[in-house]
């Protein structure tokens, strides 16, 4: 199964940090590109562990939804969500988060896995891990703008 690794260093507290990596609402400003929107399920506010929630998008052209939900949860060092229903065979997104000293480490690992038997596994390393990690630099650099300024305010209603 492919797995896509990142570290972000964030100059914030790991418990905002953490809870914009949960909230609806940064999740559709970071994925502005591909027209995400949660279209049922837990549709705004931050997710939480049994939560699930379906996400509208555009990828490649084609529009799809994706079902995820939290199936382990740990505030506030660690949460992952799994697709339930989508295009992909499988999703399983582990989100990490470390507190050292005034920096949180939010480390993403994501693997997945395409159906299409081998010609998926081509489109996976030609292409997909590619576009999938673009996706995840974006959003945490998103997550980082956020934290490090006083724009957490306006989706964590803090």
């Amino acid at each position: 199964m492919p797995k896509i690794e990142i570290e972000t260093e964030i100059n914030s507290k790991i418990e905002i940090c953490f809870d914009l990596s949960r909230s609806i609402e940064l999740h559709t400003i970071s994925t502005s590109t591909t027209n995400e929107k949660a279209i049922s399920g837990k549709t705004t506010g931050l997710i939480s562990l049994d939560e699930y929630v379906t996400w509208q998008a555009t990828h490649f052209f084609i529009r799809q939804n994706l079902t995820s939900k939290i199936t382990a949860y740990t505030r506030p060092f660690h949460f992952r969500d799994e697709q339930l229903k989508g295009i992909f065979k499988s999703i399983v997104h582990d989100h990490y988060f470390e507190q050292k000293g005034d920096t949180t480490i939010l480390k993403d690992v994501f693997e997945f896995k395409t159906p299409f038997g081998i010609i998926g596994s081509i489109f996976n390393s030609v292409i997909l891990k590619a576009y999938l990690t673009r996706l995840l630099l974006k959003r945490n650099k998103i997550i980082k703008e956020f934290a490090e300024s006083e724009k957490w305010k306006s989706v964590l209603n803090g």
